[in-house]
């Protein structure tokens, strides 16, 4: 006879047993019951339970593909929203480094026969101030350098004991220790040892195979060396670094500060990298520049920045437009269906990002770039038309991209900026009677502001939410104010409108679906729970239909037996 087992699986679902109890109680009719498969007839009953779960878990797996291919735009936006903020002039001097508009190089020129590469080199940093610089070197700034006597071996034990003071005349000095069995390189080591405080440094020069001296220098250009005896043996006389009168007897080279003019103006330093002449500008010096000549070092925007940039939005754009091409089709080309075939909020922020780039800004369009659509709707550079623009064109390529805010007060700066204002408004601005700025407003609204010190502050909720205006003027003024959205710009706020990790359609769309993933999981489990215990009870009741069975068959057995005796004696 077929067993039944009491222990089972977990499925789930919300069927009656009518069925089953039918089929079981009428097999009981059948002479041979032994045929009947128990554990099939409570599967059948449990699979109906557990068909409303298999529906939820579908749809959960839907869901979670929808998830994945929302967060898979998302990060792809997020690329094109970091390429995008290269291009639109972010706000705020902490954002310098991302704008590309303010990378600055140096382009060198020589006038007159000189050597540019060995004389000069500039190094720029981002927003550094364009402009033109007239350069001349007149001298190197070098470091002091003295010279030992000649010793006839560098690790021999010279014997001297006592004491001397090394140091810089403009910084700090130390004390070095010399015993009996230190040699010329254990002095040298003692030495540079205390570099970082006295800020000289020694070294072993080999003349000869018997023959060396101790060369001592200071470890920064323009700085001169000091020394005194201390206690016990005068070390440093000893050595011939001194003479009788404590003078340096051997200085290989004077210390000496860098001495160069810039634009007529002459400048000296102890360095020859000189930072602090032209703000975000350091000239590395490497040489005089002969008589009569100088060398011309324009900064300027480096236009190869901003020209990767530009290429770098391509790349990103291409990137979600092939994603989003390849949600139009039901399978895609990996095998797998298509997450958000025709959905609407992939086909929103594709159609937003394809319109902005289709859009004109002053009369500019992305054809001035050299960027077209091609026949899928992807963007193509063509780099020549790039390179001219930028070459030649360059405010125009920054007014087809950037956000520009104009003013006319040259008083009002921008310090952040939001994304609701109007494209032209007229901003009132107030002070009080020691020329303070007091209050700001627009059409005689001051709600729509706040003051802080100098900074005029958009509040949350309205339309300047997000703007901030440095005011550094000290009377009352009607400042026209005009503020544009370049392509860049359009793109980034579309991005941002997406991926915002608080507000963004996606964010919102992605937790809502995960949201509604766990209310079906819990009713998945919930069933799945239920059919369990379903079929823990049908288990056990068929075992005891099974051992009522059993029990028939041998009172059958008995009675047909007893039957069968009785007929045997009646018939003897």
């Amino acid at each position: 006879m077929t067993t039944v087992s009491s222990t089972g699986t977990t499925p789930t679902t919300t069927s009656t047993t009518s069925t089953s109890s039918t089929t079981s109680t009428a097999s009981l009719g059948t002479s041979d019951i032994s045929n009947i498969d128990w554990n099939a007839i409570i599967e059948a009953a449990v699979a109906q339970r557990l068909a409303p779960a298999d529906t939820i878990d579908a749809k959960i797996t839907a869901n979670q593909a929808q998830v994945s291919a929302y967060q898979s735009l998302s990060s792809l936006l997020s690329t094109l929203q970091t390429a995008a903020n290269a291009l639109r002039a972010p706000s705020g001097t902490s954002n310098t480094a991302a704008d590309a508009f303010q990378s600055r190089t140096a382009y060198l020129t020589p006038v007159g026969n000189v050597d540019t590469t060995n004389t000069l080199s500039v190094t720029t940093e981002n927003g550094a101030q364009i402009g033109s610089h007239s350069i001349t070197v007149s001298q190197l700034a070098t470091a002091e350098k003295l010279g030992s006597s000649a010793q006839s071996s560098a690790t021999t034990a010279l014997g001297y004991a006592g004491s001397f003071s090394i140091g810089t005349a403009d910084g700090s000095s130390a004390s070095i220790a010399v015993t009996a069995t230190m040699s010329l390189a254990d002095i040298v080591d003692a030495v540079n040892n205390q570099s970082s405080t006295t800020g000289v440094q020694a070294s072993i020069l080999q003349v000869t195979s018997s023959s060396y001296e101790m060369i001592l220098s200071t470890t920064s250009t323009g700085q001169t060396i000091t020394a005194s005896a201390g206690s016990g043996d005068d070390v440093l006389q000893k050595l011939g670094v001194t003479d009788g009168t404590g003078a340096f007897a051997d200085q290989l080279q004077a210390a000496q500060s860098a001495i160069m003019t810039v634009d007529g103006v002459q400048v000296t330093r102890a360095t020859n990298d000189i930072s602090d002449v032209v703000s975000g500008v350091t000239f590395h010096l490497y040489g005089a520049t002969p008589s009569g000549t100088s060398i011309t070092a324009d900064v300027g925007t480096n236009l190869s920045t901003v020209e990767t940039a530009v290429q770098s939005l391509v790349t990103a754009y291409n990137a979600v437009r092939a994603f989003a091409y390849g949600q139009q089709s039901v399978t895609q080309s990996d095998g797998t269906n298509s997450a958000l075939f025709g959905d609407g909020l992939l086909r929103n922020i594709s159609s937003t990002l394809q319109d902005t780039l289709s859009s004109e800004v002053d009369g500019y369009s992305m054809a001035d770039l050299g960027l077209s659509f091609d026949t899928t709707n992807n963007l193509t550079l063509d780099t020549s038309t790039l390179d001219n623009a930028i070459l030649n064109n360059l405010d125009a390529v920054q007014s087809l991209l950037n956000f520009q805010m104009t003013s006319s007060s040259s008083d009002l700066k921008l310090l952040d900026r939001g994304t609701g204002a109007p494209a032209s408004f007229t901003l009132d601005v107030s002070v009080d009677a020691d020329g303070n700025l007091s209050g700001a407003s627009v059409g005689g609204d001051s709600s729509l502001f706040t003051i802080r010190g100098a900074t005029i502050v958009g509040n949350a909720g309205t339309a300047y939410a997000g703007y901030s205006f440095v005011y550094t003027g000290n009377t009352a003024q009607s400042i026209d104010v005009s503020v544009s959205s370049g392509l860049a710009e359009q793109l980034y706020q579309t991005a941002e409108g997406a991926t915002d990790s608080t507000s963004g359609t996606l964010t919102q769309e992605i937790q809502l679906l995960q949201s509604n993933d766990n209310s079906l999981q819990s009713q998945s489990d919930q069933i799945k729970s239920d059919a369990d215990a379903y079929k823990t009870t049908l288990t056990n009741r068929y075992a005891t239909i099974q051992a009522q069975i059993a029990a028939a068959e041998n009172t059958k057995t008995y009675l047909t037996a007893l039957l069968a005796a009785q007929n045997s004696s009646s018939s003897a």
